[in-house]
C-alpha cells in the first residue's frame, strides 16, 4: 500500500505514546470561533493546519496528502482509527483487499480468520459542493471527537472502524466559496452567490463524475481512496434546499440500476433507516427516507459497484452561514413526502422557523456518529456482506453475459482508448487478445479487449457497457413522468463512439494480464492549431453555466487556442479580435441581464445588454460565426429574427419526456459540420434539449434526429415527435453565420460521438 506522510504524521506515529498524552486542540482553540457557528467559515489553510495539529498529538489520526487538486490545493485524507490498528494498518489493509477479491481466499478457514479479524472500513467523503458549506465545517469536529473523546461510543468506533475522511472533495471551490462570503459578511452583499463555478472547470457537475473520471479531484478520490481500500461503506455528505426536510437518508426512491447486487440495496436501506430512527430518537426533527433521490446512475454512486452501501445524506441549507428563517406555510410537497405532513418515512415534521449552519453541522455531524455506530456494532455483517457481493460477481451473475469484447482496429480508436481508460481506472479487469479469434459468427482481431464477466467489479462493466432500458415510472397510473433524480442512460459505446460486444460461451484465445491504465491523448484538429486556425473566444457570464466550464476543459484538454469573454469585454469591442463566438448552454434571459442589480457586487452585475448585443450583431453581419447551444439559441435566434421555435416547448410531459438519454442522429452529407463523420451517429438529449420548428429560407438543416424510433439508450416518452426532426441549424447571416446546437454536443466532456460536430462547426 502506497501511503505519503506529511512531516508532522511521520511524528505523531514515532512518538505516539508521549504525544497521545499532550492535549488534543479544540476546534475553538484552533480556529477562534465554534465550527459551525453563525457567519463564520474555516477556510483550507486553517482545516488542513487543524488536521496536521490532531495527527501530531493524537495517536488515533493520520493524515495523507493524496495529491495537489486542479489549482494546486493539498487535496487529503485522514485515517481515524484505534492506536492498535495504527500499528497494524498495513495488514488491515491487505484483509480488506483479500475480501475485495474472493479469488485470493484460500477457502473457509482463511475466510472466517479473515472475517475475524477485518475491520469495518467507512469512507466519509464531504463538501463535494462548494456552497454546501456545513460538511466540510463539520468535518473538523467529527475529527476532534474521535481523537479526543473516551465514551464508550467512540471507543468502539474507534475499535471497530477504519475511518477514511476526506474533508473536502473541491478544497478549490471551498476555498473561493470561504473567501467571497468571508469578504461580504456584514455588507448588504452578504450571501450573495459566486460569479463564477465553484469547481475550476465543472461547478456542481463534479458530482457527475464517478465513471468518466475527467476531474483532478475525482481520480484522487478513485484511486487513492475507493480503490485503495475498497471500503465497505461511504458516506456521502452534501446539502439541499431549505424549504423541505430537514436531513436525507435511504432507502432511496426507485429506480435501482439493476446491475447493483440486491444485498446491497438491503443493506444502503437498513443502514439509511438506522441513521434516521438514531436523528429522531435524539428528536431531531424533519428527518426523511424513501424520499427525493434515487439510485440508477454511476455518475454518482462508483462505490456500489465496488461491493459498498452509498449513503447519502442530504441536510437542508441555509444562506451558506448565514441563518434564514423558514414561514410553515412554505413547507409542502415533495418527492414521495409532504413536509408538512407526518408519515411513515417523515414521522416527525419540522414546522418551520429559525435554521442555520449550527443546525446544519449538528444534524450532520449525528448522521456520521450513526453511521460510525451501525459500521462498528454490526462490523461481521459489513464484511460478510462486502465479501458475499464480490463472491457473487467472481461467480457471475445469471443476467450478464460471459465476456464483454471490445475489437481492436476500430475507427474511433480515441474513444476506445477512453473505454478502457475509464474500465480500468474503475478497477475492472481488460485483456487484450493475443491472437485474432472467433466467438461463432463474430471475428475479432488480434489485440482486441476482453473483459469476462466473472471478476469482482462486473457490475461496473457491464453497466457501462450495456443499452440503459429505463423504467417508464409515472406519478400515478396515466399520469406524467417520475423524474428520475439525474439521467437515464450512459452506455459508452454510443458516448464515445465504438462498438461493444456482448458474447457468451468459452472463449478460445490467449490473454494477456490486465492491462493497466492507459494514457489518453486528446486528438484536437491541425486546422484549429497553428497561425491560421479560426481565433475562438468563449462566453463566459458572471451567471456561467456549468456547460461553459465542462466546455472550457474539453478545449484545455485539447491543447486548443480559446479565450474567454466577459460582458464588458464584448461591450468594449473585444470580438474583433475573433472569428467565433461561442455560446454554450445558457438561457437568454441570463445571457442579457445577469445578475440583478443589488444581489451582488456591481461589478459583477447585468449581462451582455443593449451594447453587448449590438456588438454581436455586429460581429456575425461582419463575418464572424456564432455558436450558439440548447438555450442560448434563443438568443441568437431573436437577435436574427430567424424563424425558428422549439417545438417540444408545446408538449406536456404526458406526452413527450426525455430526461436525459442518448438518441440517434441522421447527419446532413451537404454540411460540412458532418465533415469525416458517418451518416449516422449518437447523441445527447435532455430536459434542456429542442428540437427545432423551422420557417425561416435562410436556415440549413444540418443534422436530424432519427426518424422512427430515435431511442438508443435510456428513456423516450413521445419519440415520435421529434423523429427526423431538426437538430442543427445553420445561416448565413450578412457577411458572417450562425450554427444553432438543440442538444448538448459535450455533455459533461463524456460525448466524443458528437464533439467533431462542434470542432466543425469552429471555422
Amino acid at each position: 500500500m502506497n501511503r505519503r506522510f506529511s512531516a508532522a504524521l511521520f511524528v505523531a506515529l514515532v512518538l505516539s505514546a508521549p504525544l497521545a498524552a499532550q492535549s488534543v486542540p479544540t476546534p475553538i482553540e484552533h480556529f477562534g470561533h465554534a465550527i459551525g457557528a453563525d457567519r463564520q467559515l474555516a477556510d483550507w489553510p486553517a482545516l488542513t493546519s487543524y488536521f496536521e495539529a490532531l495527527a501530531g498529538v493524537s495517536d488515533r489520526v493520520a493524515v495523507d496528502t493524496l495529491g495537489p487538486t486542479t489549482v494546486g490545493n493539498p487535496f487529503v485524507m485522514l485515517t481515524i482509527t484505534s492506536p492498535e490498528n495504527h500499528a497494524r494498518l498495513d495488514e488491515l489493509h491487505a484483509i480488506q483487499m483479500k475480501l475485495a477479491d474472493p479469488r485470493s481466499v484460500s477457502g473457509d478457514e482463511e475466510l472466517e480468520r479473515l472475517l475475524d479479524e477485518g475491520k469495518t472500513v467507512v469512507l466519509i467523503t464531504q463538501g463535494i459542493h462548494a456552497t454546501e458549506v456545513g460538511a466540510s465545517q463539520m468535518s473538523a469536529n467529527l475529527a476532534y471527537e474521535l481523537a479526543s473523546s473516551d465514551t464508550e461510543k467512540v471507543r468502539e468506533i474507534l475499535e471497530h472502524v477504519i475511518l477514511l475522511q476526506i474533508p473536502s472533495l473541491n478544497p478549490d471551490g471551498l476555498q473561493w466559496v470561504n473567501d467571497w462570503y468571508m469578504d461580504l459578511v456584514g455588507t448588504e452583499y452578504e450571501a450573495a452567490p459566486l460569479p463564477w463555478l465553484y469547481h475550476p472547470y465543472v461547478g456542481h457537475d463534479n458530482n457527475r463524475d464517478w465513471y468518466a473520471f475527467t476531474q483532478q479531484e475525482t481520480i484522487l478520490t478513485v484511486q487513492e481512496a475507493h480503490n485503495a481500500w475498497h471500503p465497505h461503506i461511504v458516506h456521502d455528505v452534501h446539502q439541499m434546499g431549505g424549504n423541505g426536510a430537514r436531513i436525507f437518508f435511504p432507502p432511496y426512491i426507485e429506480p435501482w440500476d439493476p446491475n447493483i447486487d440486491p444485498a446491497l440495496t438491503a443493506a444502503v436501506s437498513q443502514l439509511g433507516t438506522y441513521m434516521a430512527a438514531e436523528l429522531t430518537a435524539q428528536e431531531k426533527k424533519g428527518v426523511v427516507v424513501n424520499a427525493q433521490y434515487d439510485a440508477y446512475t454511476p455518475a454518482r454512486a462508483y462505490m456500489h459497484y465496488h461491493g459498498a452501501a452509498r449513503i447519502l445524506s442530504e441536510t437542508a441549507s441555509a444562506r451558506m452561514a448565514t441563518p434564514v428563517t423558514i414561514p410553515p406555510e412554505v413547507l409542502g410537497p415533495g418527492r414521495n413526502f409532504n413536509a408538512a405532513e407526518r408519515s411513515w418515512n417523515f414521522p416527525n415534521p419540522w414546522e418551520g422557523g429559525a435554521w442555520g449552519l449550527p443546525d446544519i453541522v449538528e444534524y450532520q455531524r449525528a448522521g456520521a456518529m450513526a453511521l460510525l455506530t451501525n459500521a462498528a456494532r454490526n462490523r461481521r455483517y459489513w464484511l460478510e456482506n462486502f465479501y458475499g457481493v464480490n463472491k457473487r460477481a467472481v461467480e457471475k451473475w445469471e443476467s450478464w453475459p460471459d465476456a464483454w469484447v471490445i475489437a481492436a482496429e476500430q475507427d474511433n480508436s480515441p474513444g476506445v482508448t477512453y473505454a478502457i481508460r475509464a474500465l480500468t481506472m474503475a478497477d475492472v479487469e481488460v485483456h487484450q487478445a493475443e491472437e485474432a479469434f472467433a466467438v461463432g459468427s463474430m471475428a475479432f482481431p488480434k489485440g482486441s479487449w476482453v473483459i469476462p464477466m466473472n471478476q469482482p467489479y462486473a457490475s461496473f462493466a457491464n453497466t457501462m457497457l450495456e443499452i440503459q432500458e429505463y423504467p417508464d415510472l409515472r406519478e400515478y397510473p396515466g399520469g406524467p413522468p417520475q423524474r428520475p433524480y439525474d439521467v437515464t442512460a450512459h452506455t459508452l459505446g454510443y458516448l464515445l463512439d465504438f462498438d461493444a460486444v456482448a458474447v457468451d460461451g468459452q472463449l478460445d484465445v490467449s490473454l494477456s494480464p490486465p492491462v493497466p491504465v492507459p494514457d489518453f491523448d486528446f486528438r484536437l484538429p491541425e486546422r484549429l492549431s497553428g497561425e491560421d486556425a479560426p481565433r475562438v473566444a468563449l462566453y463566459k457570464s458572471w451567471q456561467e453555466p456549468m456547460t461553459e466550464g465542462w466546455q472550457r476543459w474539453v478545449f484545455d484538454q485539447h491543447e486548443m487556442p480559446y479565450d474567454t469573454l466577459h460582458d464588458a469585454d464584448i461591450q468594449a469591442g473585444a470580438l474583433s479580435d475573433y472569428d467565433v463566438l461561442i455560446f454554450q448552454a445558457q438561457n437568454a434571459r441570463s445571457i442579457k441581464r445577469g445578475h440583478a442589480p443589488g444581489s451582488i457586487p456591481p461589478q459583477y452585475a447585468g449581462g451582455l445588454g443593449g451594447a453587448g448585443g449590438s456588438a454581436v450583431q455586429a460581429f456575425v453581419e461582419g463575418g464572424g460565426r456564432v455558436i450558439a447551444i440548447e438555450a442560448a439559441t434563443e438568443y441568437v435566434s431573436d437577435m436574427f429574427g430567424l424563424g425558428v421555435s422549439d417545438l417540444t416547448d408545446r408538449l406536456p410531459n404526458t406526452e413527450f419526456y426525455i430526461p436525459g438519454s442518448i438518441l440517434r442522429l441522421e447527419l446532413d452529407s451537404e454540411s460540412s459540420l458532418g465533415e469525416g463523420m458517418r451518416s449516422e451517429i449518437a447523441s445527447w438529449y435532455w430536459r434542456s434539449s429542442m428540437a427545432f420548428d423551422v420557417d425561416d429560407p435562410r436556415i440549413r438543416v444540418a443534422a436530424r434526429y432519427g426518424s422512427g424510433d430515435p431511442l438508443l439508450s435510456g428513456w423516450v416518452l413521445g419519440g415520435e415527435h421529434i423523429a427526423g426532426q431538426p437538430a442543427i441549424l445553420e445561416a448565413d447571416i450578412g457577411d458572417g453565420s450562425v450554427v444553432l446546437f438543440g442538444f448538448q454536443p459535450n455533455y459533461r466532456a463524456q460525448t466524443m460521438a458528437t464533439w467533431p460536430l462542434l470542432f466543425n462547426a469552429i471555422r
